[in-house]
């Protein structure tokens, strides 16, 4: 019998430059996300919430809040960029590059540009990546690059989190194989 973990991202010697990773989950925006996500963070401005307002914008609709667009593009890349991460450490060169609205589905995806040991922290590297979100057109609607600390796979142990189970190991026995 072997135990095999899901999917827990990727450590800092996983990282190859150049390496493209498309993340797994679309995620179509909802009136809902858009509306509590901008009340939430205070954002009053009409184009966020008010569709009589911007029925008189020049997008016609209202536009997704871009703070709303970046959090869910960070979120999306988890999986594959920071889930072993430390801490991120900058966002920069953020550009927003088409209107995002309620109803459209994001795509992400990130390209490696850069790694190096951490001096500061032998447990961990400093990898850099390029993230970029698509909407269902394939248009680029958001980009920016990041700079993530990664743990190394050295230690993986030390930051095991699942537990033991009290009654031991999962196994065939006991269980109700065969029933659907």
């Amino acid at each position: 019998m072997a135990v095999h973990d899901g999917w827990q991202g990727r450590y800092y010697e996983d990282f190859v430059v150049g390496d493209v990773y498309r993340h797994p989950l679309g995620r179509t925006i909802s009136e809902a996300d858009n509306t509590w996500f901008t009340l939430l963070t205070m954002n009053t401005h009409p184009a966020h919430f008010d569709a009589h307002y911007a029925k008189n914008t020049p997008f016609g609709k209202i536009l997704v809040n871009s703070g709303l667009t970046i959090a869910m593009l960070i979120g999306q890349s988890v999986t594959d960029i920071s889930q072993k991460a430390v801490a991120n450490l900058e966002l920069t060169n953020v550009r927003l590059t088409h209107p995002v609205f309620v109803g459209d589905t994001l795509y992400a995806e990130s390209i490696c540009t850069g790694r190096r040991e951490s001096s500061s922290r032998p447990y961990a590297g400093l990898v850099n990546v390029h993230t970029r979100a698509l909407n269902g057109d394939g248009d680029e609607c958001l980009s920016f690059d990041r700079t993530v600390l990664v743990y190394k796979h050295s230690q993986a142990e030390a930051i095991n989190s699942f537990p033991e189970a009290k009654n031991g190991p999962l196994t065939l026995s006991g269980t109700t194989e065969g029933t659907a």
